[in-house]
């Protein structure tokens, strides 16, 4: 691809602030490709720089030298960003095409021309009102033919156009608060902003979507703009533009701005479980669907279509039954629709291969029913209500409503003429599955982010050409959509959301995000939530810990100096230190639990596992026989009390436990090794090799080498079995 280990280079020069360097090797490069658009842009401040450094060689003292610098080190990077353009157009075929048709529609297209365009669809559209209605129908739908055509190429040609001015973003500021503009171009335009800001840092562009997000009253563009703005701010162009970290330092001093960016940062996080989510619905949720596919929805409920079948006649009660797990499986589908999840990602993409959607544009169009692609199906006359009332009541994203219009014919003749009558006459309603949103849901602030964001990540996971472009929501193993990691958002009042979000993603088992998220956690924000939580991933392995946490243990202890008497903080630091070996300080911590909770049954387990592995086994067996006459169906009391039978001699007790815990299904790794140290100690040495090969295979197998010689080597030569003896074990385990 192009030279863009060369581009890269030359800006991270840039962004180190080594200006020197990397006016040397872009002198190179356009030495290398005569008659450059660069080269003359590039010799004048080329000679800016060198008459700024012989002032300095020379000895003069320049008050404005430091500034000037910074001048040179933002015109030298505008430039490497319209050379990289330049590049990219060039080279990419995708991009070179939609530029090159761009151009060919029209020649000019300063945002000034533009904003004539768009004012004038709007001012034409009303003044078709006054034509006569015979004349309307046709000249409405060629005024939005054309339209429509002009707002694909601007989109195209803002993704492949160069670094904006400052006349430029205040053009297009007019543009995007102007009433005379129709919002749907407004919100296409910020989308074609955000997705070539994300390919190229752009400070105009980044400050203007900062701007329409504080500036705009229309709720749907207002919305837009901050997606766009979180998601292209760039850390690294910070140290050229350093006014961006004060720009969005500055935004989160608003509270509804912090809320709407934590709402968002726990959206983009719905949108990455899409796929998951797809997977439940298939295998949970879809078979009972079908399965009573049978059933339909009136104004009365859900009602059996077929009430007089022989299935009705032998199975009285099947009916009701089926209605009943139809009924649980829908609200399974509107509960999750409700938490956020974006239940018809699956079913929905597998309908964009319309030519529809080899438009870019249209993949983050506003859903309106007079665009060119649908307005035909939108309008005819058979099964028209069924189609506008499910596009209404549903949660669907604009990209996947023009899908479901696109299909709808294909759809329509499989639907029972009964149930298209009796919508059409009013006698029932069509429920989406997922359930109805209800329309003041549909005009809140989240509900339009959340519509948007699907759109979007359709947008970068099943367009064609989305290679093209650079992914903000990255993968699970990559998780680019965490921009509270970004560094210029952690210093800010947003630090406020950080340990709720963290929490938010440690309860959906994403426990390397959580981890990334307290890592950015500033000292001031580190409470008693964020030690539990950072004990909590340092046990699992997790979480680097820190020179002042060098164990698990000392996080729990920092929560416990914020909150003394906390039962959880004092069970997660029983636990660790009972990982850690330190029995005594987890028997402590136990006992304590016990003053604050008595009567446990938890803890007084945990208190006789701490004497058993302090060898005080007469008094853990006391209480382990207690706590499995209290509790005779408790797996984890037998396998403590069949151990403690066992390191204390009592072979025969302990094998009567052992015989249950085998018994169980799946059988514990754990009962296995400790069964056969069990025959082991009795000298039963073929039946213990027998157990011991059981673990050496599987998801839970074992180094038995490492079990034998480390971990219970100690327990080992307490029973007398020397080093030879393990290594006729082994020799015995490993002998077919």
């Amino acid at each position: 691809m192009w030279k863009e280990d060369t581009f890269n280079e030359i800006a991270g020069q840039l962004l180190s602030h080594r200006l020197g360097k990397a006016i040397k090797m872009m002198d190179n490069f356009l030495l290398s490709h005569p008659g450059h658009p660069a080269t003359e842009p590039f010799h004048l401040y080329a000679s800016h720089y060198e008459l700024l450094k012989g002032y300095w060689t020379s000895g003069y003292d320049d008050p404005q030298r430091d500034q000037l610098y910074q001048d040179l080190l933002h015109r030298f990077y505008v430039l490497m960003a319209a050379m990289t353009q330049h590049e990219c157009n060039r080279s990419s075929s995708y991009r070179s095409t939609i530029r090159r048709m761009a151009l060919q529609f029209r020649k000019d297209w300063s945002l000034t021309a533009v904003k004539g365009e768009l004012e004038n669809f709007v001012s034409d559209m009303a003044l078709l009102s006054l034509e006569p209605e015979n004349v309307q129908a046709e000249k409405s739908r060629t005024l939005y033919e054309q339209h429509q055509r002009l707002l694909c190429h601007l989109f195209n040609y803002m993704l492949t156009s160069e670094l904006w001015h400052t006349a430029d973003a205040e053009t297009c500021m007019d543009i995007l608060l102007s009433p005379t503009v129709d919002s749907i171009d407004q919100q296409l335009i910020v989308s074609s902003i955000t997705l070539a800001a994300l390919n190229l840092f752009d400070i105009h562009k980044f400050k203007t979507l900062v701007r329409v997000y504080q500036q705009s009253t229309d709720e749907r563009v207002r919305q837009r703009a901050l997606v766009g703005w979180a998601l292209v701010a760039d850390a690294e162009k910070s140290s050229i533009y350093p006014e961006v970290k004060d720009i969005i330092a500055l935004a989160c001093e608003d509270e509804n701005c912090c809320k709407e960016l934590a709402e968002l940062q726990m959206q983009m996080v719905f949108c990455m479980e899409a796929e998951a989510d797809t997977r439940r619905i298939q295998d949970e949720i879809m078979p009972d669907l079908l399965k009573n596919s049978h059933i339909k929805i009136t104004r009365q409920g859900l009602v059996d279509a077929d009430e007089d079948t022989l299935e009705d006649i032998l199975h009285p009660d099947a009916a009701e039954q089926n209605m009943e797990k139809m009924e649980e499986s829908m609200k399974k589908m509107a509960d999750m629709q409700q938490q956020g999840a974006d239940i018809y990602f699956g079913g929905f993409s597998q309908m964009k291969r319309f030519p529809f959607f080899n438009e870019a544009g249209n993949w983050l169009m506003p859903f309106y029913p007079q665009h060119p692609g649908i307005s035909t199906i939108w309008n005819k006359t058979r099964g028209r209500k069924f189609l506008h009332l499910i596009t209404k009541l549903g949660a669907f994203c604009d990209s996947d409503k023009y899908s479901f219009v696109l299909a709808f014919e294909m759809v329509l003749d499989r639907l029972p003429a009964s149930m298209l009558s009796m919508i059409e006459q009013g006698e029932a309603v069509p429920m989406p599955v997922g359930g109805e949103v209800a329309p003041e849901t549909q005009h809140d602030p989240a509900f339009i982010r959340r519509i948007y964001l699907q759109n979007l990540y359709r947008f970068f996971k099943i367009y064609p050409s989305r290679s093209e472009f650079r992914n903000p929501f990255g993968t699970l193993s990559e998780p680019e959509f965490l921009f509270f990691c970004n560094p210029l958002f952690c210093d800010t009042d947003l630090q406020g959301s950080y340990m709720k979000l963290a929490s938010f993603l440690l309860k959906r088992k994403m426990h390397k995000e959580a981890a990334k998220v307290l890592a950015c956690c500033t000292p001031d924000s580190k409470s008693f939530q964020y030690y539990m939580m950072m004990g909590l991933l340092a046990s699992r392995n997790v979480i680097e810990l820190t020179d002042d946490m060098p164990r698990v243990s000392d996080c729990y202890r920092q929560a416990l100096s914020l909150q003394p008497d906390n039962e959880k903080a004092l069970a997660g630091l029983a636990r660790a230190c009972f990982n850690e070996h330190d029995y005594e300080q987890s028997l402590t911590c136990y006992e304590r639990l016990l003053s604050l909770h008595e009567g446990s049954a938890s803890h007084e387990l945990g208190r006789a596992v701490c004497l058993l592995n302090m060898k005080r086994y007469e008094e853990a067996l006391q209480k382990l026989f207690q706590l499995d006459y209290e509790q005779p169906d408790s797996m984890a009391v037998k396998r403590s009390l069949a151990w403690a039978l066992t390191v204390n001699n009592k072979f025969e007790q302990a094998e009567k436990i052992y015989g249950q815990l085998l018994n169980e299904n799946p059988v514990q790794t754990v009962d296995l090794l400790n069964y056969g140290y069990c025959l082991w100690f009795q000298h039963r040495h073929q039946q213990a090799a027998d157990m011991f090969r059981r673990l050496l295979s599987g998801d839970d197998a074992i180094d038995i080498v490492q079990e034998f010689t480390q971990v219970e080597a100690e327990l080992i030569r307490e029973r007398g079995i020397s080093e030879v003896e393990v290594q006729l074990m082994l020799d015995l385990i490993s002998s077919d």
